[in-house]
């Protein structure tokens, strides 16, 4: 009989036993998981939005950079031509390329509309010293010189009718993914009479 009563005892025992160390059930397995994936989703969503944060403001620095090239390149030029003076607005016809610009309308283009300096056009961007910068595929700087009012500089007015000149340039970048360029950034700077 005392058998009997220490069997009956270690039956029970091996009872609790098998209930305390059965696994997780399957309700229990489901909220980890979905704990866990949400986690693992936050992370990801975040290190993206990292990933493009630190992408523009790379982007960014790199354009503010190439809008000061243009300006330091041009900072001691006159506004006009030293020769022709305010007659002929653009390049003259013996002024080719960047390094024969000698005054600020010459950056205007040859009707006004401006100058592209691209990797894509082959001429840029360009430097302080007036080289291309090599490695800049899908960056250009677009320039434009503007007469403008004396007495409210954000308007412009026709050439010749102010000795007030507005240097603006545009910088774009279009990546391999992107359609068009996009603007990244302008510099823009008004050069006194």
């Amino acid at each position: 009989m005392h058998a009997r009563r220490h069997t009956t005892a270690g039956a029970g025992t091996a009872r609790r036993a098998r209930r305390t160390a059965r696994g997780f059930t399957l309700i229990e397995t489901a909220l980890t998981t979905i704990i866990v994936g949400t986690g693992v989703l936050a992370i990801v969503s975040a290190q993206q939005a990292f990933f493009r944060q630190n992408e523009w403001s790379t982007h960014a620095s790199t354009a503010q950079r190439l809008g000061n090239e243009i300006r330091e390149l041009t900072l001691h030029m006159p506004r006009h031509d030293p020769v022709t003076g305010q007659t002929y607005w653009g390049p003259e016809s013996s002024e080719l390329g960047v390094n024969d610009y000698d005054d600020l309308d010459d950056f205007d283009g040859e009707e006004g509309e401006g100058t592209v300096f691209s990797a894509a056009l082959g001429n840029g961007p360009i430097s302080a010293l007036g080289d291309t910068i090599p490695d800049m595929t899908g960056w250009s700087q677009r320039v434009f010189v503007e007469h403008i009012d004396p007495f409210e500089v954000t308007r412009t007015v026709a050439d010749g009718a102010s000795d007030l000149v507005r240097v603006r340039v545009v910088i774009e970048y279009q990546g391999p993914a992107d359609d068009e360029p996009r603007e990244i950034t302008r510099v823009t700077w008004i050069a006194p009479g």
